[in-house]
Formats: C-alpha cells, sequence, structure tokens
C-alpha cells in the first residue's frame, strides 16, 4: 500500500499537484518546492500570504547545498542529534521557487525522518513543501479527523497512509541559524 500511495503522489508532484500527507509531525499540504505554480495553488488551498513563510522537506542533508548557499558546520550537528522533528532555517535560499523563499532570502528546512515521506522524496528528487493542512489562521490539526473538509477536498491527493493514527502529533522545533553557527529558537 505504502509503494502504491508514494507512486500516486510522484504522478501529482510531478505534474504541479498538490499533496495531503502524513509527516514526522503533523499532516500537511505539500508540492513541488521548485514549482511557482504548485507553491501558488497551495497557497490558495490553504488560503496564506504570500509572505508568510513556508517549510520544505529533504530526504538527506547531503542535498542541503543543492538549496541553501552557505551551510554552518553546526547545522549538520544539530540535524544528527535531534530527537524530536527540527526545523532549521538557512540563510541564502537557492534554486526554490520564488513563493517558498521568505523575503529576507532565508528558508526553513527539515530533514525528514518518516517512513512515507523519505521514500517519496528519495523518489521525487526535490524538495517537498511542508505546511499544515489547515486554513490560514486556524488550529494546525493534530490528526488526520482534525482536518478541515474543504482542505481535504482541494487537494488533488489525498494520502491513503497513516489515517487511523489517533496519537496527536505536533509541529517541529524551528531554529534560526546565522552564518557563523550562532542559533536562536523561533519556535520550541
Amino acid at each position: 500500500m505504502l509503494k502504491q500511495e508514494i507512486e500516486k503522489a510522484l504522478d501529482v508532484l510531478k505534474n504541479g499537484g498538490v499533496i495531503l500527507y502524513p509527516t514526522d509531525t503533523i499532516w500537511g499540504l505539500g508540492c513541488d518546492a521548485t514549482n511557482s505554480e504548485a507553491v501558488k495553488k497551495l497557497l490558495a488551498i490553504k488560503q496564506r500570504p504570500a509572505e508568510k513563510s513556508l517549510i520544505v522537506l529533504l530526504d538527506t542533508d547531503t542535498k542541503l547545498a543543492g538549496y541553501v548557499q552557505e551551510i554552518p558546520e553546526v547545522a549538520y550537528d544539530l540535524i544528527e542529534y535531534a530527537e524530536k522533528p527540527l526545523t532549521l532555517i538557512f540563510d541564502g535560499a537557492k534554486n526554490l521557487a520564488p513563493e517558498v523563499i521568505n523575503s529576507d532570502g532565508s528558508v526553513g528546512i527539515r530533514i525528514v525522518k518518516h517512513d512515507f515521506c523519505t521514500q517519496l522524496l528519495q523518489r521525487f528528487r526535490k524538495p517537498i513543501v511542508s505546511t499544515s493542512a489547515n486554513p490560514s489562521g486556524a488550529p494546525s490539526p493534530a490528526t488526520f479527523d482534525d482536518i478541515d473538509a474543504t482542505i481535504k477536498a482541494a487537494a488533488d491527493l489525498v494520502i491513503d497512509f497513516e489515517q487511523e493514527l489517533r496519537t496527536p502529533k505536533t509541529p517541529s522545533t524551528i531554529m534560526k541559524l546565522g552564518a557563523g553557527g550562532q542559533f536562536s529558537f523561533i519556535r520550541k
């Protein structure tokens, strides 16, 4: 079943669509983070202003250099030793849709540790946007059942994996990294 869902998701992502999918944190809306039209479609579904930042997922830290100009060495240690999902905000984003990059040129990236996401990212070979599956300003859904029906209906594909899980999940920790390795918490 997992393999079939990944195949369907790949097809949707390659064609500029939006998926509703489980992650290592909460359920997310996702699309190709390098496709401007796909990102605009996702923002419309979420009813989110373009200036609000988005997080992208990668399957391994070896791909960071493809999307960030300069990676502070501490980033690799933080990723390796993080005990819960960790999103790092890097300066100098590159090779991403303009709508994904913050106005200050930064981008939030999480190296995901989740069966579905990892396999999808390995096969897709590009970063995927991950934003909470709720209308902008509404509470983030802790489980699949908490996702607004309009979000479910608007996605091009709802992944049929982990929908039955009832243990609430929480968003990732977010840290902003400076070029010299200094960091600050945005969300703990």
